[in-house]
């Protein structure tokens, strides 16, 4: 099975994975977790966080915590992703600044969503101010999982929210007054919210001091 999980055919791999996942076994572990850090399918990869989530938490959760550290973009990527599928309150501690401004847009963009899967309701206020200090960055994706990830929060992200629409740099102010507005009316889209945004601080409104 293990040897399944490295086959050329990605088809192969996902059955593979599948099949790890239906009928767990504590010595697949490691190799999951490997695989992780190097499986090019999406889908594939996918299923091996499955196939993770399907093993005791006690079992997976040192592995993939190691997965933090490696110097792989991709293993630290998915290694928060199963962290997030996983749910465990224990990984919390795991999920630090650095992650949460990691220079991998996918990277921090994992962590952000993990971040607020695992985040204690007493560390939410704690948590917004990080996320509000990559407001502006990155293109369309990047800004939509950071906006996600703020309005995830709820009012325990008012706060950094009204702080970075004073600040002078136009990207940060466009960001998250465009999160302000999603963070009032969730069923707003967010093209329209963050182009909306951009009129308002092109015409020197909103939260502009002075």
């Amino acid at each position: 099975m293990l040897r399944a999980l490295e086959d050329d055919r990605s088809s192969v791999r996902l059955r593979a994975a599948l099949a790890v996942g239906t009928t767990p076994d504590p010595v697949f572990v490691d190799g999951l977790v490997e695989r992780c850090a190097v499986e090019p399918e999406f889908l594939v990869r996918d299923m091996l966080t499955w196939a993770l989530t399907r093993h005791p938490a006690a079992l997976t959760l040192p592995g993939v915590l190691r997965e933090l550290h490696s110097e792989r973009a991709q293993a630290r990527s998915q290694a928060l992703h199963t962290l997030s599928k996983i749910g465990n309150p224990q990984a919390w501690p795991a999920i630090t600044r650095t992650l949460l401004c990691d220079a991998d847009d996918e990277v921090a963009r994992t962590a952000w969503r993990a971040a607020v899967v695992l985040v204690p309701a007493g560390e939410k206020s704690a948590l917004a101010p990080v996320l509000a200090t990559q407001l502006g960055r990155g293109g369309r994706e990047t800004q939509l999982s950071l906006s996600r990830a703020l309005v995830g929060l709820g009012e325990a992200a008012a706060p950094a929210l009204d702080t970075a629409a004073g600040v002078a740099e136009p990207g940060v102010r466009a960001h998250a007054i465009a999160t302000q507005w999603l963070l009032s009316d969730p069923e707003a889209g967010f093209g329209f919210a963050i182009e909306e945004a951009k009129r308002v601080v092109a015409l020197g409104g909103y939260g502009q001091e002075g």
